[in-house]
């Protein structure tokens, strides 16, 4: 069982709305890459794109085992709605925070902080990430 897991989470969407993914990249606590994910979800906002990051994130890890995980992610939105600085006012990110919420309750402690786009190289990944998903969509299409 790992204890400590920590993820970075990042969504995109070419357009808003518009095709849309996600990347995340977990990591042990000394930095070891467990599992990196390169997603699809349809046609979606940016926001929910960062949501459905967070939410990958947080079932993967609670499927690892983790008591306690650290996300970070570049949205500043999802960040401070998970830190209740921000209310939550469209039903369908309601929806979303339902679930990260009923996510968070499998661990003691789940911390998500906003960093900058591209201020650690494994924010940098997760963006890639999303990314890689997105173009690999558009050649499959």
């Amino acid at each position: 069982m790992l204890k400590n897991l920590i993820a970075y989470v990042d969504g995109a969407s070419r357009g808003n709305p518009g095709r849309a993914a996600y990347g995340v990249r977990i990591e042990d606590a000394e930095g070891n890459v467990l599992m990196e994910i390169s997603e699809t979800i349809g046609v979606n906002t940016n926001n929910v794109a960062e949501y459905r990051a967070l939410i990958r994130a947080l079932l993967e890890c609670r499927n690892m085992g983790a008591q306690s995980l650290r996300v970070y992610t570049d949205s500043q939105f999802v960040a401070k709605q998970f830190d209740g600085s921000y209310r939550v006012k469209h039903q369908g990110m309601k929806k979303l925070l339902a679930e990260v919420r009923e996510l968070e309750a499998s661990f003691k402690q789940v911390r998500v902080d906003h960093i900058p786009r591209s201020s650690h190289p494994g924010n940098k990944r997760a963006d890639q990430l999303a990314n890689i998903a997105l173009d690999r969509d558009s050649i499959n299409k």
